[in-house]
């Protein structure tokens, strides 16, 4: 019997084949792609073709990796089979799903704001931490 421990974090993401990606660099930027092929330790073969990602090398500076894998992609797949195993896996519904995408929205709808909205929410906000102060000044 082994006492040797396996010490597993949601924090370990490798660069593999099919793990999807976040460009955050370039015209496309903000968008998801999956890894096909690694080129080299600094680049690797991308293909977004579900995405409006083109089928391009990238850095992997260029790219953040999610915690998202495609399975079953193999070595140099075409963009067909890229799109088909994308559909099959539903990555784009659990990105949605995601924490991380939902926060990327906020921010885009933040920024989106006029005047006027922005102004509201900081009512809506007073209004809250009012509500909330007086909770708990009962207890």
């Amino acid at each position: 019997m082994s006492t040797e421990t396996v010490v597993k974090s949601a924090n370990w993401r490798y660069v593999e084949l099919g793990r999807v990606v976040l460009v955050n660099k370039g015209v496309y930027a903000g968008k998801l792609a999956s890894i096909v092929e690694i080129v080299d330790h600094k680049r690797v073969l991308i293909d977004g073709s579900s995405t409006g990602v083109p089928r391009q090398s990238v850095a992997l500076a260029h790219v953040v990796l999610t915690p998202l894998v495609v399975a079953g992609i193999a070595r140099g797949a075409g963009s067909a089979a890229v799109a088909k195993k994308w559909e099959s896996s539903n990555i784009s519904s659990k990105w949605e799903a995601s924490s991380w995408a939902k926060k990327i929205a906020q921010r885009e709808r933040r920024s989106q704001l006029s005047d006027f909205e922005r102004f509201q929410v900081i009512v809506l906000k007073k209004q809250r931490r009012y509500a909330l102060k007086k909770a708990i000044a009962k207890n």
